[in-house]
């Protein structure tokens, strides 16, 4: 009988390789398989491939974020059609689908998030992360840092409070009417949510993206 020995740099190679990474990667190759399997026709707004696509529309892609928002944009521009942010080799990258900037300068990275996968929280901090570190560069100051929003659109109710939209800034803990001013803000919309003061135009562009068919002209124009 043939005897077989493990080679030891490669057994060190495998057992250095973070778990976590790895059940990422998995997860992330098995979404794009599944998506792949699905026909044209049967692709809905909240597939990630249909989502990306749409919001390649500026005037729609404006007009969402208007609606979620409840505040007017002037003019979006698209600075790459599907932003990667890349900071060094060794390191994560991240791949924002849909990343845009208003006339104001202000940057929005926006996701559709169909499976509660425990950890958006801290993959809003994270983005939020690579956002600040590609916006500036060594040696800049950091009154450059642009106001920024990272919105995440889920079909679960991440919180478990049943409202529309959580929005998260920093304001200190001892007094709660003092803000850090840091200029950035994550965004949890519900699609299922009941509770909370959003517009009547939102809240059905958000059931859309759950599934619930609509007659608000926004939605139609979807």
């Amino acid at each position: 009988m043939r005897n077989f020995t493990l080679v030891p740099e490669k057994r060190l190679i495998f057992l250095e390789f973070p778990v976590a990474s790895l059940y990422n990667l998995i997860k992330e190759e098995k979404e794009s398989f599944m998506a792949r399997q699905k026909k044209w026709e049967e692709l809905e707004l909240k597939d990630d491939f249909m989502f990306a696509k749409v919001m390649r529309d500026p005037d729609l892609c404006r007009g969402m974020l208007e609606r979620l928002l409840g505040f007017k944009i002037l003019k979006i521009e698209y600075p790459e059609e599907q932003k990667t942010i890349d900071i060094s080799y060794d390191n994560r990258s991240v791949r924002l689908d849909v990343y845009v900037q208003d006339d104001e300068n202000t940057v929005y990275n926006i996701e559709v998030q169909t499976t509660d996968t425990r950890e958006l929280p801290k993959r809003s901090r994270y983005y939020q992360g690579m956002i600040d570190l590609n916006l500036i560069e060594k040696g800049e100051h950091y009154k450059k840092l642009n106001k920024s929003y990272v919105i995440f659109i889920c079909t679960f109710d991440l919180f478990g409070k049943d409202y529309y939209r959580y929005t998260f800034e920093n304001f200190c803990k001892e007094d709660h009417t003092i803000a850090l001013n840091d200029q950035t803000t994550k965004l949890f919309f519900n699609t299922y949510g009941t509770i909370g003061d959003l517009s009547e135009e939102a809240i059905a562009f958000l059931k859309y993206v759950g599934g619930t068919t609509s007659d608000d002209s926004f939605v139609k124009k979807l």
